[in-house]
C-alpha cells in the first residue's frame, strides 16, 4: 500500500527594521497562510535594532502566539544579520525568507515550499513579475543588479533581490551570511551543487512605514558581489588570481630588465633617463607583491579550512555501505 510521505516541516524567518505598524497584519496574514497549508510550522521575528516599537511588538506576539519565537537585537545590525539569526535557529525541513514590509504575499509561501517539496528543488527563489515599486529608484538599479549577479555568478534569475525564498535548511548550513551577501544566497548554494528554480510571486505596493532601500544600497551589493565571486571562483586555490597575475608581470619586468642591461652591458647606452627602465622595475616589485599575497592566501584558506574542518566539498548522498570488506 501506497502512504502519502508527511508534510516538511516550515520555518518563516521575518526581518524587520522599524516595521512597527505592519507587525500584527503580518503576523496575521502569515497565520491564515500556514493554518491553510496544514503544516507543522514556526515564526521566526527578527527585529533589527529598531527605534520605532517594533521590538514590543515581537514581545507581544511572542507572548500571545506559542508558534512564534522573537529575537530581538542590541542595535541594527542590517538585513543579513537578521536572516542569518533567524536561520540559525530555525527548526524546519524548509526555511522561508519573507521581508517584514508585507509587500510580499504570505500565501505564495506554500508554492515555493510545495517546489521543493515536489520537485525536487534545494531553493525556489521569488520572482516579483509585476513589481509594485518606482521605476528609477527600485526598478532600474535592481534590473542592472540582477544582470551582473547573474553574469558574474553564472547562475541566472530574474530577481536576486526578492526575499520570498524557501530553502532546504540543510543547504542554508553551508552557507555563511556576511555584509548584504543575503540576496546572494543561491549563488553562494550553487557551489554546493544545490538545485535551484524561480517562481513568479505576487507584489503589492507599501501601505504602511518607510522603505529603507536605496542607491547606496546597490553600491554595496556591486562590492559584494566582488567577494561572492571570488569565492565561488577561486576560494580553495587563490594563489591562481594573484600568481598568474604576478607571474606575468614578473616575466614582463624580467624581459625588459634584461634587454636594458643588455642595452647597458653591451652597447653602452645610458639609461638613466629611460622610462623603460623605471617599468621594468615597477613591473617586477608588483609581480613579487602579488605571487607572496598569493602564497599568503592560501596558507590562510589552508589554515581556515582545516581550523573549522571545513570541507572542500559537499556530498549530496553516499551509497553502499561504508562498513562492506573490501574485495
Amino acid at each position: 500500500m501506497k502512504t502519502t510521505p508527511e508534510k516538511l516541516t516550515l520555518s518563516v524567518v521575518v526581518p524587520l527594521f522599524d516595521e512597527a505598524q505592519n507587525v500584527v497584519p503580518l503576523v496575521e496574514a502569515i497565520e491564515a497562510a500556514l493554518e491553510r497549508s496544514g503544516r507543522r510550522a514556526e515564526i521566526l521575528l527578527i527585529d533589527d535594532g529598531s527605534t520605532d516599537g517594533t521590538a514590543e511588538k515581537v514581545r507581544e506576539a511572542a507572548r500571545e502566539n506559542p508558534r512564534i519565537r522573537g529575537v530581538v537585537f542590541r542595535r541594527n545590525f542590517g538585513q543579513t544579520a537578521a536572516m542569518s539569526a533567524g536561520f540559525d535557529r530555525a527548526r524546519g525541513d524548509v526555511v522561508v525568507a519573507i521581508d517584514g514590509d508585507l509587500q510580499n504575499d504570505p500565501e505564495d509561501m506554500e508554492m515555493l515550499v510545495r517546489e521543493i517539496e515536489e520537485g525536487g528543488f534545494d531553493i525556489a527563489s521569488g520572482w516579483r513579475k509585476s513589481r509594485k515599486d518606482a521605476l528609477l529608484s527600485r526598478k532600474v538599479p535592481s534590473w542592472i543588479a540582477n544582470w551582473m549577479i547573474g553574469r558574474i555568478t553564472g547562475v541566472r534569475l530574474h530577481d536576486y533581490g526578492c526575499s520570498l525564498k524557501a530553502y532546504r535548511a540543510e543547504v542554508l548550513r553551508n552557507v555563511r551570511l556576511y555584509g548584504e551577501m543575503h540576496r546572494f544566497i543561491p549563488a553562494l548554494a550553487s557551489w554546493s551543487g544545490a538545485r535551484i528554480t524561480e517562481i513568479p510571486v505576487s507584489h503589492r505596493a507599501r501601505e504602511r512605514g518607510a522603505s529603507k532601500y536605496g542607491i547606496s544600497r546597490t553600491l554595496r551589493v556591486v562590492l559584494d558581489l566582488v567577494t561572492v565571486k571570488f569565492l565561488l571562483a577561486f576560494s580553495t586555490r587563490p594563489l591562481q588570481v594573484f600568481g598568474v597575475g604576478g607571474f606575468f608581470m614578473l616575466t614582463a619586468g624580467s624581459l625588459i630588465s634584461l634587454y636594458l642591461g643588455f642595452l647597458r652591458i653591451f652597447r653602452g647606452v645610458p639609461l638613466a633617463d629611460r622610462p623603460l627602465l623605471l617599468l621594468g622595475v615597477l613591473l617586477i616589485l608588483a609581480g613579487v607583491q602579488l605571487v607572496s599575497m598569493g602564497l599568503l592566501a592560501e596558507i590562510t584558506i589552508r589554515t581556515y579550512h582545516e581550523s573549522q574542518s571545513k570541507p572542500t566539498y559537499v556530498v549530496r548522498e553516499t551509497l553502499g555501505s561504508d562498513e562492506g570488506d573490501l574485495s
